[in-house]
Parts: C-alpha cells; structure tokens; sequence
C-alpha cells in the first residue's frame, strides 16, 4: 500500500501529472519536455527525479542524451492494486485500516 501511495503522490502535481501523461504516449528527451510544457530544465528535470523515485518513469542514456519512458510493468501493478484497494470488501477494510 506505500507504493500506492507514493505513486498517487507522484502523480498529485498536475506538472508531474502532465510529464508522465506525455510520456505515456512517447519516449522523450528533457529538452522536448521543456519545450512542451514551457518550463525549465531544472523544473524538468525535478519532476522526473520525483517520477524515478515513484520507479513511474525510465531513463536510457542514448548518445548525449536521456531518453524518459513510463515503466509499464510499474503502472500495470499499480493499477491492479488500486482496483484491489477500490472493490468494497468490509474484511479488507479493517486491514487496510489497521495498516501503517
């Protein structure tokens, strides 16, 4: 469950929010990020930092550059355990309740 929840935080920013949607959808380098969004290299580059941390995002060096890319097998799991964590179960509940 503290996976989910450091996810769920990762992905609170709306900035964050936006990166990781963009790179849903395709492999990219910092730079077409900040020119996507209009913001700056180091803002960039903090956003991915939080997103690495949540294990959301990949980077591959190729050439001079970093390449970003969502980690599928990462949002596939988390998504299976929000389900799990959403479906009504009053026995889950009170463990999930009594979790720290």
């Amino acid at each position: 469950m503290e996976q989910t929840i450091t996810i769920l935080k990762a992905l609170s920013d709306p900035t964050r929010f936006k990166i990781f949607f963009l790179l849903s959808r395709k492999t990219l380098c910092v730079n077409t990020l900040v020119s996507l969004l209009q913001i700056s290299q180091p803002a960039v580059s903090q956003h991915l930092k939080v997103l690495k941390q949540a294990d959301l995002v990949r980077a591959e060096k190729k050439g001079y550059w970093m390449h970003y890319s969502v980690n599928q097998r990462k949002v596939k799991t988390f998504l299976n355990e929000l389900k799990t964590l959403l479906r009504k179960d009053k026995v889950k509940d009170k463990v999930l309740m009594t979790e720290k």
